[in-house]
């Protein structure tokens, strides 16, 4: 992999360019194939531009937690495949993947899309875990926005497994009934190199950053609505630079909804 010098990419930025020729409030080409994984209960494989990322679903019945004794449990989980970048080292999570994860489940969590009521199969007692896992496959920036992709359109296209009699899961049997998810979270990266502000930026944008916001967004009664937020670089930002990015945060998450709704 070239490394371009952050110096380029900031003097570029300064004079309203980017290293790939695109617009400052443009995604790189962006596919989404679900059902990747036949063995999940549904599953996802999202590409913008280079990066690539995995997202598949499992269920099994489990104890719900003693404050929500009728609610399902969320639970996201990302791997940073050491071959998808020389900067992933083999063996626990570490900050990044938490970070990655954190990012991705409070935009599902927080945007209230998902029906966890509907995934009490008997309260106090069981009730139906859902777990996102999500495999990074090649990285070249943006990572949130990928998985963030990837992990709502596997939950859209995942089946509830059946139970039998004695409530344990009939293998290699799909169910009829779909997980219950009205609306379509979504995480928008958006960063600020010599004052301008950037959507998906590449991996060398990101060495070159001065800060970055992820807003996380979803449509509800015909509007979009703020419900997630993360800053991240060493940088602070303005006020008007956070108005700004929440302009582009709910223009850009349209986009890429009516892309999700494409392929659903």
């Amino acid at each position: 992999m070239i490394e371009i010098d952050t110096s380029l990419i900031q003097n570029m930025a300064e004079s309203g360019k980017r290293i790939d020729s695109r617009q400052f409030s443009q995604y790189r080409n962006i596919t989404i194939e679900t059902n990747a994984v036949t063995s999940a209960e549904g599953s996802s494989r999202v590409r913008i531009g280079n990066t690539e990322v995995l997202a598949g679903i499992k269920m099994e019945p489990g104890t719900p937690f003693s404050d929500t004794p009728d609610e399902g449990v969320l639970m996201v989980g990302a791997e940073l495949v050491p071959l998808a970048s020389p900067e992933f080292e083999p063996g626990p999570p570490g900050e990044e993947a938490v970070e990655l994860s954190r990012v991705v489940d409070r935009a599902i969590r927080e945007s209230k899309c998902v029906d966890f009521n509907k995934l009490c199969i008997k309260e106090g007692e069981k009730v139906w875990m859902v777990f996102v896992d999500i495999d990074v496959l090649n990285d070249d920036g943006n990572l949130f926005d990928a998985c963030g992709i990837a992990a709502i359109s596997a939950l859209l296209n995942s089946t509830i497994p059946e139970l039998d009699s004695e409530g344990k899961i009939i293998s290699g049997r799909k169910g009829p009934e779909k997980i219950p998810i009205k609306g379509i979270p979504l995480s928008t990266t958006i960063v600020k190199i010599n004052d301008r502000l950037m959507v998906d930026p590449n991996s060398a944008e990101t060495r070159a950053m001065d800060a970055r916001l992820t807003i996380g967004t979803a449509d509800k009664d015909g509007k979009t609505v703020l419900c997630s937020m993360q800053k991240g670089g060493e940088s602070g930002i303005t006020e008007e630079d956070v108005d700004a990015a929440l302009e582009l945060a709910i223009e850009k998450s349209n986009e890429v909804r009516e892309l999700i709704k494409e392929n659903a």
